[in-house]
């Protein structure tokens, strides 16, 4: 099944700040001195390092789950990073969109899934590829 990838842009106008609890929460016996400290942050100022670069795309297959990539994820995408060997990226190859782990080997460029049902992309000359952008984060519902 092929990959369909949806973009959307960060809406930094409408960037929600809410409360954030600076010190990290122990996944462990809460602890009463952990004091809600009213910081205010925004996600897009968080997971965002370059809004000219930056874009949102919702994932969908299976192909990338090893990599933590489920179906419905939505990934944080900044074109402005460089594409290097073992970067999770967002490539356009063939006319087709698809996420996939960049390899480079001795023989040439892979795009490697992460989920053994599917097989590795040997990009050769006859391929058209785009690397897109690279994944910098993953949001995911639980």
């Amino acid at each position: 099944s092929k990959n369909k990838i949806t973009f959307f842009l960060p809406d930094f106008e409408n960037s929600n700040e809410l409360p954030f609890i600076a010190g990290g929460i122990k996944a462990g016996f809460p602890s009463p001195a952990a004091d809600f400290d009213e910081t205010k942050i925004s996600l897009d100022n968080v997971l965002v390092k370059n809004r000219e670069a930056t874009f949102y795309a919702k994932a969908s297959g299976t192909s990338m789950i090893g990599a933590g990539i489920d179906d419905g994820d939505v990934l944080v995408i900044d074109r402005s990073i460089e594409p290097q060997h073992n970067k999770i990226a967002v490539c356009f190859i063939d006319g087709e969109f698809t996420v996939k782990r960049i390899k480079i080997e001795k023989d040439g460029v892979y795009l490697m899934p992460e989920n053994s049902a599917f097989q590795p992309i040997k990009v050769t000359e006859d391929n058209n590829l785009i690397i897109w952008g690279i994944v910098t984060y993953v949001i995911k519902s639980v």
